[in-house]
């Protein structure tokens, strides 16, 4: 494709250059240093930009606009809602896919294609793989999915101690025993 980088062809494909209420929205976090006194990455996290615009981004207008065209979409085309369904499960896996074409182009380890994508551009891709899975939520469960993901992040955050979480099970990391040779556990 020339010259134009993966970054300029994902602007291409969103309207607005990737801007409006999924990307962008609010002020940048202020660059903070790798590491401090205490051993914390001093990273800017999601609690951190919401403190600084005064509020969480709510995301969720958005995702209901885009879930809303892609429906009238496949209404007009005929297709029944499992088949809807079905091909935005689909597209989820598409984008998967290019985050992880975006990765192989920043470790340069494809020879035919050399490092092709940056940093910014895994970050993109990223993100379009939780907006299509928002969208895809959205689509299938129209009345509630804001609620249906909030009470599912808290029984999987409740699985993980550094989330804080009581009854969450250690992990070896956190001195917790590690299963067995073999064993499998659930996902």
């Amino acid at each position: 494709m020339g010259d134009v980088t993966s970054q300029e062809r994902h602007r291409e494909r969103v309207p607005g250059g990737g801007s409006g209420p999924l990307r962008g929205a609010g002020p940048a976090a202020p660059d903070v240093p790798d590491g401090d006194a205490d051993g914390a990455s001093g990273r800017p996290g999601p609690d951190d930009a919401c403190r600084e615009r005064g509020r969480p981004q709510d995301v969720w207008p958005g995702v209901f606009a885009l879930a809303r065209a892609f429906d009238a979409h496949g209404e007009a085309r005929g297709m029944t809602r499992e088949q809807q369904w079905t091909l935005q499960v689909l597209k989820l896996s598409e984008e998967t896919g290019e985050a992880a074409q975006a990765v192989i182009g920043v470790q340069g380890t494809n020879p035919r294609k050399g490092y092709s994508h940056a940093w910014e551009d895994v970050h993109a891709e990223v993100a379009d793989v939780v907006i299509t899975g928002l969208v895809a939520l959205a689509r299938m469960r129209p009345d509630d999915a804001a609620d249906f993901l909030g009470r599912h992040l808290e029984r999987q955050a409740a699985r993980f101690p550094a989330a804080g979480r009581p009854g969450a099970e250690p992990s070896p990391a956190d001195g917790g025993q590690a299963p067995p040779s073999g064993a499998r556990r659930r996902p």
